[in-house]
Formats: structure tokens, C-alpha cells, sequence
């Protein structure tokens, strides 16, 4: 069987991370599925946003949970890519989506998909964020035996380990995504610019939580493993361990040739692209 391709935050190598754009991209792509991350608003709305500041991807600023979804779909979340949107994909002031409004898309696609749902930590609502998310769902009509919402099939993923544990209490195990990779301190002091004192107590959190993580995967405690491409690089047999024991493995960010006929190799069943079409073209030509 082929890898299932998932489009990172919708074909986002092409359009705007999280846009209504990028997921119809995706979909014209052909993914198998897509990735979205969520936090919640100040009025309590899942939204779907990677960081939890709005400086980097919108025309706002400040926290993502000091604004209300009114106030956010009026930020522009698609000119800091630079790349115009096409018509179809609707205006300026409909690429900020809400998780109802990505639900609403996908649906409206006519086929199955997979939906990953990233719960992105530390959060200033804490694990109240799985709470949320799985209460939001139940609303919609998700089977949490199944973890299907009529055509859509959900995982959830997160690199926190309480996140796995709070989520196993009511997702099936065979959909949480224990999500890792290594812990490199200058990467940390350079993204972050922390005081000394600051700065190790936050890479200490970090190496705990990939140590956690790891071990989560290792017991099967999760069903899932979701090793970064750099790590599935310095870690290949760990990686191919897991296949062998059962695990699936879900690989990210695979945006290269080199890469995904890397992680094939290995054996990884998913991965996940901001090119999904490309990662899909590298994968078919290799099969032939």
C-alpha cells in the first residue's frame, strides 16, 4: 500500500498556512487527507492557527486567546505569503477558518478524508483545550469508538504526553498521535531569546516531554508515532522498530523527493507534506 498523504496545514507550500485556500488546494491535490493545529479563542471557539500569537501569519497581534472569533476573521491570514488566491477559493475575508468551518469544507469534498487535529501546547487553557476539542466533536456527531464523523476520519496528535493521556480517556487508541522530535538547546535559545535561567527550564520541559513521548510510543500506549523527518533521520532504526512491532508511523514535515523515498524505504505509512501533490508524484514514480 502506497503512504497516505496528509496536507500539512492544507497545501501550504502554495497557499497560506490554515486558509480555506490552502485546504481546497490540498483537495484538488488529491491528499488523502489533511492536518490542521487548534487553539481556542477568548469567546471559546476551536480555531484553526499553528502559533499561538498572531504576528507571524496575520495582520494582527498579540495572543490568539485575547481575541474572539469576530475580531479574527477580520485579520487578513494570506497576504504574508505573498501568493495571490484565486477567486475560487474565495475572498480575502473568508481564508481564516474556525475547526466548524474546516469541518464544513471537508465535508462538502464528496469523498472520504482524514482530518489530524494537532493540539498545540502550552496553552493558557491548559488540557481544557482536549476537553473542548472532544466535547466540540460529540456536538458534531463523532463516534468516539470509531473516531468517524460521517466521512471524515480523525486523529489527534500533540507532542505534549498529558495531552495523549487526557485524550485516550475518550478517543480510540488506534488515533492518537504521539508527536516527536529532538531537542536541540540553541534552536530553542535562538527562537526564543529567553533569559539563561528561562531558556533551561524550558528545554528541560522539552527533553522531558520527547522522553515521555518516546516511551508512550515504545509501550504502544498510543497508536501512532510521529517522528519529524529529522528525526526519523538520526533515529532510522528506532523508527523501523516500530513499524515492526505494529506501530503505525506518520512522518512530518516531508516536503522533498529525498525525503519521502527515505521514509518509504523505512516503511512509514503516512506522511505528512506542504506539498502533497509532489510528495504523492515522488512516491508513484518510484513505484514504477
Amino acid at each position: 500500500m502506497p503512504p497516505v498523504i496528509f496536507a500539512h496545514r492544507g497545501s501550504s507550500g502554495t497557499y497560506a498556512e490554515h486558509t480555506r485556500a490552502a485546504y481546497l488546494q490540498a483537495l484538488a491535490d488529491g491528499a488523502d487527507g489533511v492536518e490542521c493545529d487548534v487553539h481556542l479563542s477568548r469567546d471559546g471557539q476551536l480555531v484553526c492557527i499553528h502559533d499561538t500569537t498572531l504576528d507571524r501569519t496575520t495582520s494582527g497581534s498579540g495572543d490568539v486567546a485575547d481575541h474572539t472569533v469576530a475580531e479574527l476573521r477580520a485579520l487578513d491570514v494570506a497576504a504574508w505569503k505573498g501568493v495571490g488566491i484565486p477567486s475560487a477559493f474565495g475572498g480575502a475575508g473568508e481564508q481564516f477558518l474556525t475547526l466548524t468551518d474546516l469541518l464544513a469544507l471537508l465535508h462538502d469534498a464528496g469523498r472520504p478524508l482524514r482530518l489530524a487535529i494537532e493540539l498545540k501546547h502550552p496553552s493558557p487553557f491548559g488540557l481544557r483545550l482536549e476537553e473542548a476539542l472532544i466535547a466540540f466533536l460529540m456536538d458534531e456527531g463523532w463516534d468516539p469508538e470509531t473516531s468517524r464523523l460521517r466521512g471524515l476520519e480523525i486523529s489527534f496528535m500533540s507532542f505534549n504526553p498529558d495531552s495523549m493521556r487526557q485524550l485516550a480517556e475518550s478517543a480510540p487508541h488506534h488515533m492518537l498521535c504521539q508527536l516527536v522530535a529532538d531537542v536541540e538547546p540553541q534552536e530553542v535559545r535562538d527562537a526564543l531569546r529567553f533569559g539563561s535561567i528561562a531558556e533551561g527550564a524550558l528545554i528541560a520541559v522539552l527533553q522531558r516531554a520527547l522522553k515521555e513521548g518516546e516511551e508512550l510510543i515504545d509501550a504502544q500506549e498510543v497508536g501512532i508515532a510521529g517522528p519529524g523527518v529529522e528525526y526519523a533521520r538520526d533515529h532510522p532504526e528506532r523508527v523501523r522498530r516500530w513499524i515492526q512491532e505494529g506501530m503505525r508511523v506518520r512522518a512530518w514535515t516531508v516536503n522533498t523527493e529525498e525525503d519521502a523515498l527515505f521514509l518509504a524505504d523505512l516503511g512509514v505509512q503516512e506522511m505528512t507534506s506542504d506539498y502533497p501533490a509532489r510528495i504523492r508524484l515522488a512516491l508513484e514514480g518510484n513505484r514504477q
